[in-house]
């Protein structure tokens, strides 16, 4: 007779990046949250740090009802200080947003504590080490508080999992304090891969060469690879996000992942019906064009192919270095008849808006061909140390400055598009809708929500099988996958720029010349490709982690 299916009544998750938008952590935890929220109510707590005092979190509902008797009960007798209230993302789960700065004080005997019971080496640490370990600390004291002030027991089935290295501390604390809950560690990328990836070291080649306690003594980054493999070998699950962080993880932790949690999303924040998506794509290029033809001064129509990258700024493991490096391919490439609109939608050391490009956006009769190029013709925003710039560097190394002869001209939009840049005053997805074509040609890259979130507005994308996202697409055509099944997956080794960059460049001017059926076909093989990826499919692997977490936790128990 098979064992029964364990599965938890309590879930508590702690990350850096709760009700606070940095990364691809937020969107995988605040996707997921209706989902869980919807199968165990009120019975999921998502634990993140409070450094919004005296400001608006517009992510965070506070309540001063909700569990305000343990609040009170935490603060009183553990000494742990926490806001409760309700995470503003489909499902509205409770959020707990912990005050860490109190616990600086007592940094040295946490090291120590860390040390003699998990050996969790910080002394080489610098930077937001102690910052993320003193709010892990403290998330780890208000799992132990709500689980002692409500009377919990093993029997209540308690998950805890923490995300990142930020909350390895908090495993390791409920691990030694609260043994009767099972733990989770997800890493969704290893401190040490993106530091050997991100120095320009050939990761892949030779990864299973690399000692990675070694590299990270190498690399200063002792003391973060220190408390995830810790963290990796003392959890009751140790989990990542693909099957080549998978590997990662084997050679540079010495412990291969239990699970693989794939990272799903939702695709309520895409206009429906087909009125509305329309209606949003052509605001979209129209925002789009009006920017680039009143900067460049020129007249772009809506012909234009319009293409773009984005993400974090990470120049080489984002792959935003080929990405420019193929677009000026492609300007010198005589099979080329359209017009290519490039962007780059990567925030930077932005200091303001120009000036100069706002007061031109903001008159009503403005003819962009009669006034000319405003300024650098490149770029929207002002940033600081300008001239050190990665992006304009490589663009001037390679005399890209938007000619009016040029056929393919590139826009870097250095900025966070919340909806208040001062130039677009669109969100990030109300102009991804307005693409033709994206590109992510990843060189370190776990999973990848950038070109999740483009299939999901029905663009196809370009990645590479570097990618989690990229392979994945590989799998479901058990091929490689090409740019008429909606995702181009490029392959992409140390040593290959140069065929990558022709590739990409390969793949947009045969997207150019493709005709409108073939267009649409692409376009529909994109949203079928992001609905193989929803919660709803993807959910079913937290569960199996869940289930061998706590059986793992009734096993030493």
């Amino acid at each position: 007779m098979a064992n029964k299916v364990k599965e938890p009544h309590y879930i508590f998750e702690s990350s850096w990046e709760v009700c606070n938008k940095v990364g691809g952590i937020y969107t995988v935890l605040s996707t997921r949250a209706k989902t869980l929220q919807d199968k165990l109510t009120d019975k999921v707590f998502f634990i993140g740090p409070d450094f919004w005092e005296g400001k608006k979190n517009p992510l965070f509902k506070e309540s001063k009802t909700l569990l305000a008797k343990w609040r009170k009960s935490a603060l009183q007798y553990d000494g742990v200080s926490f806001r409760v209230g309700r995470w503003q993302v489909p499902g509205e789960p409770i959020a707990i947003l912990v005050d860490f700065k109190p616990f600086f004080e007592q940094r040295n005997d946490i090291f120590a504590w860390a040390w003699e019971n998990f050996q969790v080496n910080s002394l080489n640490s610098y930077g937001d080490y102690d910052e993320s370990l003193m709010f892990s600390w403290a998330a780890g004291k208000v799992v132990e508080s709500y689980y002692k002030f409500f009377g919990l027991t093993q029997a209540d089935n308690v998950v805890f999992q923490a995300h990142e290295w930020q909350t390895c501390l908090a495993a390791l604390y409920v691990k030694k304090f609260l043994p009767e809950v099972a733990t989770i560690f997800t890493t969704h990328a290893t401190t040490i891969g993106r530091s050997i990836a991100g120095n320009n070291k050939p990761l892949y080649d030779y990864l299973s060469d690399y000692n990675g306690d070694q590299m990270a003594s190498e690399l200063n980054v002792e003391a973060k690879h220190s408390v995830e493999k810790q963290a990796a070998w003392h959890v009751d699950c140790f989990t990542t996000v693909s099957e080549i962080t998978g590997k990662e993880c084997a050679e540079l932790l010495d412990k291969p992942a239990d699970e693989i949690l794939m990272n799903g999303f939702e695709n309520d924040f895409v206009p429906s019906p087909a009125t509305k998506f329309n209606e949003a794509r052509k605001a979209a290029r129209e925002t789009l064009l009006k920017v680039a033809n009143t900067l460049m001064g020129t007249n772009l129509d809506d012909e234009t192919i319009i293409v773009s990258t984005g993400g974090r700024y990470e120049y080489q493991n984002k792959g935003i270095n080929v990405y420019v490096d193929a677009l000026n391919r492609l300007r010198w490439d005589n099979r080329l008849e359209k017009n290519v609109l490039a962007f780059i939608l990567v925030p930077a050391w932005m200091k303001e808006a120009r000036e100069d490009l706002k007061s031109a956006l903001s008159k009503k009769k403005y003819n962009p061909l009669e006034e000319g190029a405003i300024g650098d013709p490149r770029i929207t925003h002002v940033l600081y140390e300008q001239d050190n710039d990665k992006v304009l560097g490589q663009m001037d190394w390679l005399d890209i400055h938007n000619r009016p002869e040029d056929k393919v001209k590139m826009i870097f939009v250095p900025c966070y598009l919340d909806g208040a840049d001062g130039i677009f005053n669109k969100h990030y997805y109300d102009l991804l809708i307005g693409n033709d074509l994206t590109v992510f040609p990843s060189y370190y890259e776990p999973w990848g929500y950038t070109p999740t979130e483009s299939v999901a507005f029905h663009v196809p994308c370009i990645t590479t099988d570097l990618a989690g996202f990229g392979l994945w697409a590989n799998s479901l055509k058990k091929a490689p996958s090409e740019i008429e099944d909606g995702v181009k997956t490029i392959h992409r080794s140390d040593y290959n720029f140069d065929e990558v960059s022709n590739t990409i460049r390969d793949t947009i001017l045969k997207f150019s010349q493709m005709g409108e059926k073939e267009i649409g076909v692409a376009r529909k093989n994109a949203e079928k490709v992001s609905e193989k990826a929803l919660w709803k499919h993807f959910i079913k692997y937290y569960f199996k982690a869940y289930d061998k977490a706590l059986t793992r936790r009734d096993e030493r128990m």
